[in-house]
């Protein structure tokens, strides 16, 4: 697979960021995603979206439950206008986890207590490894299924291709 290995720069988030924060409910419906992609986490850091979008997109990095809350699919297609390439958190909301590899945002469980906001690394998603210039963190990589449709840019993309589940091909 030739997208598995990501690089960027890297942003923190806090513990328990949810849906809200990332997608807030207060520009939906009534601003596009293109807009709500500007002031995506204001209530966490204000211009931090702005900051991602300006450094050409990169990792974002957060604490527990990171997408916990509501559903809702477009916190993903805000993170993809952002340029948002992965990311790293101990843990997921289960329907952002799932939303996010049906549209192909790569996010990986991994302890993150040690990852600084700036640094630049590598996640090699088929590895399970994030590696920086003085560290590695192992993780799980995820079933080859999964990165297969991450490859593939998503699940609609996946079944367009391979309507028969034949993840081989």
């Amino acid at each position: 697979m030739s997208n598995m290995l990501i690089e960027g720069k890297t942003f923190l988030l806090g513990e328990e960021v949810n849906t809200d924060i990332n997608c807030s409910s207060k520009y939906l419906p009534g601003k596009d995603s293109e807009y709500v992609s500007t002031v995506a986490f204001e209530k966490l850091e204000p211009g931090f979206a702005q900051g991602v979008i300006a450094n050409g997109g990169g990792i974002l990095v957060a604490g527990k439950n990171f997408g916990i809350n509501s559903s809702r699919e477009q916190a993903i297609h805000v993170l993809h206008l952002m340029k948002v390439k992965c990311i790293l958190a101990p843990s997921f909301g289960r329907q952002f986890f799932r939303n996010a590899i049906n549209n192909g945002l790569p996010i990986i469980e991994c302890d993150t207590a040690q990852i600084q906001a700036g640094e630049n690394l590598q996640v090699d998603l088929q590895l399970g490894k994030v590696i920086s210039n003085s560290y590695e963190i192992n993780f799980t990589p995820l079933p080859q299924e999964i990165l297969k449709i991450i490859q593939m840019g998503g699940l609609l993309n996946f079944i367009t291709k391979h309507p028969d589940w034949n993840f081989a091909a």
